[in-house]
């Protein structure tokens, strides 16, 4: 049990300190005045405090999440320092300060997924082309090809990719061919007759087969794995981000069409996924964290009031009106919004902490990946 709160308290202050580090840097860099570095979420008395310089280090008891308080963060009630204020910076600095965070975020998910490959080897496609489904009905399906296997020649030609194979068969549509495959968990290659089709459906190919090049993994020189895994890292850090912005989209999409939204992991939810991800090792561990991290920085750049894409948002609405937001209502409308998602995160939490007791660990995840195909 220990080492689970431990774990878990160690990705989410990663996560957190990685986030406000950014906004307090770059504030730090364009001269604003940084009154806390704070993690964790200032709803109780802070149990540890530290001022060094001007900025006060601390530690709040509520660890799901942190924040930076910066002089004249939102009005200038108490401003001592106007040309040091954030609020009397231009929009260009307050928009560095601003994105600073979800920058930050990205780095880390890149650097995350950088380890990995470097560590795990560098992916790149192999030669094997191989039939990974046989469509009923068809001239595989006749031949009966069998599933998984390699193929290894058209007549007399060596497949060494897929466009070749395919150019291959394309040649001898309406005519019988010989191809050599090499069934899974075979040694030894059989070769069979089919006669590839002049018209077939939509969708299917002259053979009426699926086919793959399964991917490789090779360990390069170690001078040139940094390297390369920070190429495959911003892959996949960009793979990440666009199938968790697809899945954004679709829950909005849902909530507008009164489609209860299901799969969400709040705190409890991210606890167990840890929890369950630490026993598999440091590195699905480290992966994890790239995950939740990019996760974290789409999240925060959405266009809502306490996020940091809804401070982005009435920076635009002021340039776009050329009239600047009186800054109470806008401290209000963020404080209300702050509320609000602390509100849900509770609930959230709330109904995660009562499914994990009904069902366990291994049951919650199971309804989170249920709900979430």
């Amino acid at each position: 049990m220990f080492a689970s709160i431990l774990t878990f308290i160690i990705v989410l202050s990663i996560l957190v300190l990685v986030h406000e580090f950014g906004h307090y840097i770059v504030a730090k860099k364009s001269g604003i005045l940084v009154e806390e570095f704070g993690l964790g979420l200032p709803f109780a008395p802070k149990i540890f405090g530290k001022k060094i310089g001007e900025t006060t280090y601390s530690i709040y008891p509520v660890l799901f999440g942190g924040f930076v308080r910066l002089h004249g963060e939102l009005t200038e009630d108490g401003v001592t320092d106007h040309k040091r204020a954030f609020i009397n910076q231009k929009s260009f600095t307050k928009v560095k300060v601003i994105t600073a965070g979800v920058i930050m975020n990205l780095i880390l998910g890149i650097v995350c997924f950088s380890i990995i490959y470097s560590v795990q080897g560098i992916p790149k496609p192999g030669n094997n082309v191989t039939i990974i489904d046989v469509a009923p009905g068809t001239p595989a399906s006749d031949a009966q090809l069998p599933k998984n296997s390699i193929v290894k020649k058209v007549n007399y030609v060596e497949v060494t990719s897929e466009k070749l194979f395919i150019e291959e068969v394309a040649k001898f549509k309406g005519s019988e061919i010989s191809l050599t495959l090499l069934p899974e968990n075979s040694e030894e290659s059989k070769v069979f007759k089919i006669t590839p089709r002049s018209e077939y459906p939509e969708g299917q190919g002259p053979l009426g087969i699926v086919i793959s090049t399964p991917y490789e993994t090779y360990f390069p020189p170690i001078w040139q794995r940094p390297f390369l895994g920070v190429y495959y890292g911003f892959q996949e850090a960009f793979f990440w981000g666009s199938s968790i912005a697809l899945s954004l989209f679709e829950l909005i999409k849902n909530l507008f069409s009164g489609i209860v939204p299901k799969g969400l992991a709040g705190p409890a939810g991210l606890y167990v996924i840890t929890d369950e991800t630490r026993k598999a090792g440091i590195l699905p561990l480290i992966s994890l964290l790239g995950v939740v991290s990019i996760n974290l920085a789409i999240l925060n750049i959405l266009p809502i009031p306490a996020l940091d894409g809804g401070r982005l948002l009435f920076i635009l609405i002021e340039k776009l009106f050329g009239r600047k937001i009186v800054p109470k209502v806008e401290a209000a409308i963020h404080g209300v919004a702050m509320v609000i998602l602390v509100g849900l995160m509770v609930l959230v939490t709330i109904k995660e902490v009562i499914t994990i007791r009904r069902v366990g660990f291994s049951g919650y995840l199971n309804e989170v990946m249920m709900s979430g195909e």
